[in-house]
């Protein structure tokens, strides 16, 4: 029999028979092996166990620890709870079932309503089948046959998927009666599957259409081992517990009400301190690293917005008014305004670079099926800013706002990393500014000795841009800040300042945000404090608890006091237990507890207690007030 030699990913070779599979030659390798090897990947390209091995090739082993084992796991668990679901809910029809990150969904049309209460049913008939160890079958048949299989099963779903295909020929997958429309790879068999939960269900249109017909989601994780399963579960307890809309409503900070509209945000008291708190801070760091703070209107013209190119590129996210003389926008962006106000006088090469800065609200047209708390809104406020500078000077500009993303993320202590985002399908601009721009923004960040990764084709439409994700407790990562580099909208608007020569210059323009969206970030924040902000962001610093009603003209010296040395002070001087009033102070996350008794009275001091227990000893207030002062200043400095 013909042999051929194949070339394994640690560089050893072993000589096979043709027509071998891959499973065959695991089990040859041994059985801790085998254990963990769920596909293979010929010459690079994902395949089942079961492939045949017809000529001399590379082989690489795809193992349960690895990000393609975990998604074709993912992939095959999907596949086991559609045959559950069809199992038990009779006239069920199947749409997509894909692997996501951490986990999986699938779609299914059914008359009835899925509950809370069916999810465990489900799990339990998954077991079932499991433990049957059914293997996953590959068959590969003509798209005219594919479409008679599923037409025979009722499955119209999968035959619009397949109308629309021009594969030939068409791969499908059996797994005992439950057969999909896939193209694989596929785990061998159900009992490669030891650790899933299903988590929640969702309401999704077919293809993400509003116009089409609303199913119903099953959402479900599954891992390697249970230890990693139960992992994975704690933290998505911890996130409930963090989840910054709950926190919103036990803290006070925000709501967003239908009366007023959906992605609307409406900012309370503490809410609205918090935000302060977060822009006097944004304002002071950039005056003091040279921008200008400008503003610009909320509308503009319609035929400016079709100069930018946004009315090409972004019209559906924009909203449009009548006023007297015409047509205008709500801005999404600010970068026209700010444009504008540099071409309101000529400039001269000394005036470069020109920095300016605006916390710039904006409105975007966002579907209401992806808006979420304060984390995808439709009017928000960015920490927006766009400099305008000659060539000479963009490595500097561009390695300047790294160093400002790098000082913020300590001040708020978020671990982050970077990508470079590249020109996407719709895009303005020539070949030539596009390859200037991206080799700026390459050219900075490795000057600065950053590691990054590139997101191919996900650029702003007029330029690429460095993206900024930063790390939450828990290990989340979040859109943050932008550095986007521009040779194009200068030439679209006819910027230019006069060079040394005497002679017109056309400008670059950085669009850039540091924190981002104030809204996102807030809600960022909410959920990796958990609701406890560090004393210098704390709403409200300390609250004072009195323990009789004797103390309260003391107490309101105190009060009055530590409003004038700029602490953020509560009180509360109901005629209630001290112990009552304690834990209500920590279950509003307030930093310190300040008890006022007789004895607090009689010496002119506080008794201070933090929010995590602890007794201080009895201070005067002057020295509070220092103690605070000297911890918001280490805490901003780390």
């Amino acid at each position: 029999m013909e042999q051929i030699t194949i070339t394994i990913s640690d560089g050893s070779q072993r000589r096979v028979n043709k027509g071998t599979t891959i499973s065959d030659l695991v089990k040859a390798l041994g059985k801790n092996l085998a254990d963990q090897i769920v596909a293979g990947r010929i010459d690079g390209q994902l395949v089942d166990l079961n492939t045949p091995l017809e000529c001399s090739v590379s082989l690489d082993f795809v193992t349960l620890d690895s990000e393609d084992g975990l998604n074709i796991l993912r992939h095959g668990t999907s596949h086991v709870m559609a045959y559950a679901v069809k199992e038990l809910f009779k006239g069920v029809k199947v749409s997509i079932g894909p692997a996501i990150e951490k986990g999986f969904y699938y779609d299914f049309d059914y008359e009835g309503s899925f509950t809370p209460d069916d999810l465990p049913r489900i799990e339990e008939k998954m077991a079932e089948l499991i433990k049957r160890d059914i293997p996953f079958v590959r068959e590969e048949i003509s798209k005219a046959k594919a479409v008679r299989l599923f037409e025979e099963q009722g499955e119209t779903y999968k035959v619009e998927i397949l109308k629309e295909l021009n594969d030939e020929p068409i791969s499908i997958y059996r797994s005992g009666d439950f057969v999909d429309l896939c193209r694989g790879p596929h785990i061998p068999s159900t009992r490669k599957i030891k650790a899933y939960k299903l988590l929640s269900i969702a309401g999704a249109y077919w293809r993400g259409d509003e116009r089409n017909k609303m199913l119903q989601r099953i959402y479900g994780t599954a891992f390697a081992d249970r230890g990693s399963l139960e992992d994975y579960l704690g933290r998505i307890e911890e996130a409930q517990r963090r989840d910054h809309r709950k926190l919103g409503r036990e803290l006070d900070l925000f709501s967003i009400n239908e009366e007023a509209g959906a992605g609307l945000v409406l900012y309370h008291p503490k809410g609205a301190l918090l935000r302060t708190i977060i822009e006097d801070f944004e304002k002071k760091e950039h005056l003091r690293r040279g921008y200008h703070i400008v503003m610009g209107p909320q509308i503009l013209k319609r035929e400016l917005w079709e100069k930018s190119g946004h009315l090409e590129n972004y019209r559906e996210l924009m909203y449009f008014t009548r006023v007297e003389e015409g047509e205008y926008a709500l801005k999404p962006m600010n970068c026209l305004a700010h444009m504008l106000i540099f071409k309101s006088k000529i400039r001269s090469y000394r005036d470069l670079p020109i920095r300016y800065f605006e916390l710039g609200k904006v409105h975007r047209h966002e579907r209401s099926g992806v808006l979420h708390g304060l984390l995808r809104v439709r009017e928000f406020t960015q920490d927006d800013a766009h400099i305008l500078c000659s060539p000479d000077q963009l490595n500097d500009e561009i390695k300047g706002i790294i160093e400002l993303v790098i000082d913020f993320m300590k001040v708020f202590g978020f671990h982050y990393d970077m990508e470079i985002s590249t020109r996407p399908e719709k895009s303005i601009g020539t070949d030539q500014d596009w390859e200037r721009a991206t080799a700026a923004l390459l050219k900075a960040i490795e000057d600065k000795g950053l590691p990054y990764s590139i997101n191919e084709g996900e650029g702003a439409f007029y330029g690429p841009k460095i993206d900024v994700k930063l790390e939450d407790a828990l290990g989340r990562y979040w859109q943050c800040a932008t550095i986007q580099c521009d040779f194009t909208l200068p030439e679209r608007f006819d910027l230019y300042y006069i060079g040394k020569n005497g002679e017109k210059n056309r400008p670059v323009m950085l669009h850039r945000t540091i924190i981002g969206t104030l809204e996102r970030f807030i809600g960022v924040l909410i959920e990796h404090y958990g609701g406890a902000f560090p004393t210098w962001l704390a709403p409200v610093q300390g609250i004072l608890l009195t323990i009789t009603d004797k103390n309260i003209s003391y107490a309101e010296e105190v009060f009055r006091s530590l409003l004038d040395n700029g602490i953020r002070v509560e009180k509360d001087f109901r005629n209630e237990k001290l112990g009552l009033k304690v834990r209500e102070a920590q279950l509003m996350k307030i930093p310190y507890m300040l008890v006022i008794g007789n004895q607090e009275e009689q010496s002119s001091t506080i008794s201070p207690r933090t929010r995590t227990g602890e007794q201080l000893r009895p201070m005067k207030v002057e020295e509070f007030v220092s103690m605070v002062k000297r911890e918001c200043l280490i805490d901003r400095e780390h």
